[in-house]
């Protein structure tokens, strides 16, 4: 089995936004992840045109037409894509042991097969080199895989760290597994603060998204539901007004930290996450004073962005340490 390191997840990040609006889905994901845990059965009703496999509802065929549909599940419990083909035996074997693992889940995760023979766009999305692939996503992003077949053990195996790494982000994990183990989930009840925070920011209106969010922080500083909230809402209302042509003005003048600061906004924003923080972290190298202060805080708001865990946001913070000190 292979995990790869965090620039390769990265790049298949990136590749994956020409199948799969990323950008959009990052900005949903951050409304949804805290929204009811008990969604219905996920996958049926959320992939129109997905073929009917006489099976699970968590359990679906994909084509090219209904990528996209699926992937955005990945809002509520991971998707693990097998990327395959009917002429491998390999493929074939794998599809069986994950859909006999799957059809037990109870839908805490979602098994999208892809016959690359009829999709082949998704495998190119996803440079596929060989088969079976099997890409794991979660909140609209690629997050682990591996090529090959592996055996029963490590398959297992991989798909717990994937649903232990992932069950306090994603709603449906716990709520899929409830269902699996015939136990009632727990009703949820969400804060009334936090939903009006978020219904503003789906309607697009991140100021006022910012000021429910900023109202629970004077209240309650250590709310880190707020906290998250509140930087997903600062970023989103200065993405909405960034030009991409921004990025090739900061480069043609290293100088003019305005446009640095933007320009680092529409890299995040295209998925050029490290591109981005490699860039501040390089401007704080260059300048001192008030200039310095100001940078840095741009940088610590986009890590916010991510989870702390996150390796892109661990290997900045670290550079941004050695370029301060």
């Amino acid at each position: 089995m292979t995990r790869p390191d965090p620039r390769k997840t990265a790049a298949l990040s990136a590749a994956l936004s020409g199948a799969v609006d990323l950008g959009a889905l990052k900005a949903r994901a951050d409304a949804a992840r805290h929204a009811s845990a008990t969604p219905a059965a996920p996958a049926a009703s959320g992939a129109p045109g997905a073929a009917d496999n006489g099976s699970a509802p968590w359990i679906v065929d994909v084509t090219e037409a209904t990528f996209q549909s699926v992937v955005e599940q990945s809002l509520q419990v991971p998707v693990v894509v097998l990327l395959g083909a009917s002429y491998s035996p390999e493929s074939q074997a794998l599809a069986a042991t994950l859909t006999r693992f799957a059809t037990g889940s109870g839908g805490a995760w979602i098994l999208a097969r892809v016959d690359l023979e009829q999709a082949p766009r998704i495998g190119q999305a996803f440079g596929v080199q060989s088969v079976p692939t099997t890409v794991a996503v979660a909140a609209g992003q690629p997050i682990d895989a591996f090529a090959g077949p592996i055996s029963d053990a490590e398959l297992s195996a991989w798909i717990s760290r994937l649903l232990d790494a992932l069950r306090e982000r994603l709603p449906g994990i716990r709520a899929g597994e409830a269902r699996a183990t015939g136990v009632a989930e727990p009703e949820v009840v969400e804060d009334p603060r936090i939903v009006a925070a978020e219904e503003a920011f789906e309607r697009g209106d991140y100021a006022a998204a910012q000021g429910f969010y900023q109202q629970i922080l004077d209240a309650e500083p250590g709310n880190e539901l707020a906290k998250e909230g509140l930087a997903q809402a600062r970023f989103a209302e200065r993405a909405e007004a960034v030009d991409p042509a921004v990025i090739a003005a900061a480069d043609a003048a290293p100088d003019d930290l305005d446009a640095q600061l933007a320009a680092a906004d529409a890299e995040v924003a295209g998925q050029a996450v490290e591109a981005a923080f490699e860039r501040l972290v390089s401007v704080v190298r260059r300048v001192y004073g008030d200039d310095r202060d100001r940078v840095r805080q741009h940088l610590v708001g986009l890590f916010e962005l991510f989870p702390a865990d996150d390796p892109r946001v661990a290997s900045a913070r670290r550079a941004l340490a050695s370029a301060l000190y």
